[in-house]
Parts: C-alpha cells; structure tokens; sequence
C-alpha cells in the first residue's frame, strides 16, 4: 500500500511517537521512509531581535542534522531496510509538503505538536497545514 513514507521530525515528544507509528508503518509495507526535519530559517532571521549570531544557527542545523541521523539509526534497528536522513530549510510546512511531492512520498506521519523556533504550544500549526494542503494521505499522532 505505502511504498515511501515521510515523517516529519524534531526531536519532540510527539515527534518521536510519529516516528515510531512510521518505523512500524515501513517496516510492515517495506516501504522507503524519508525523516525529514526543517530548519525555520525566517522564524531565526525574523525574531525581532538582536541579530541571531552564526554559531546560535551553526547549532540549530548540527541538532537537526543529529535528530535525523539518531531517528535514521532507530529505523534501521528496527528493520527499516531503506532509510533517508535530510534536513531542510524554509517554511516547515511548506519545505515538508514540497520534499513530498517531488519525492513521490505516499504517505506523511506527523506529530500534532513539535518544538519550533519559539517552542510553540497552540496545536500544531505545522501539522494543521500539513493536513490542509497534502496531496496524499497524511497522519497526525498524538
């Protein structure tokens, strides 16, 4: 049924739940899974504030590009046969929705919440934009 899932990840709880339905998801279909995460890079630009030094959004990127790799790994243990790590810049939705298309993903796993650049607790305005504007099917775990 899915032969390419996306999951959109960032380390938080619901995150790492979305994660697992994804793992489960791919290993019972042998599907590819792409774990996707977008750095915000207008949010860091945009904040109001005092420009944001280079090494503060050195380290936004290094934690994404870990995140990935760390939820890469976990796939792989539990029999993930074809597993893609990437991290992106833009709008997370946008950015999200745009890597599925071109990517043929047939299937998006978010979390309802995630962390953002402000840590944003209203439901996730992310995954409601997601779920909005997919072409394909779309889960949202809690």
């Amino acid at each position: 049924m899915f032969k390419k899932i996306l999951v959109a990840y960032d380390g938080s709880d619901h995150a790492i739940r979305a994660l697992d339905v994804a793992i489960d998801l791919a290993s019972k279909y042998n599907a590819k899974l792409d774990v996707v995460e977008v750095v915000d890079t207008a949010a860091l630009l945009g904040m109001g504030v005092a420009p944001i030094p280079g090494e503060v959004i050195q380290q936004v990127y290094n934690k994404a590009k870990t995140d990935v790799e760390n939820a890469k790994s976990k796939a792989q243990q539990r029999g993930v046969k074809e597993v893609d790590a990437v991290v992106l810049e833009g709008d997370p939705a946008t950015a999200i929705l745009e890597y599925a298309a071109k990517n043929g993903s047939d299937l998006i796993v978010t979390g309802s919440r995630g962390l953002s650049t402000f840590k944003r607790i209203i439901l996730g305005s992310v995954s409601t934009k997601i779920v909005e504007d997919a072409k394909v099917p779309v889960l949202v775990v809690k």
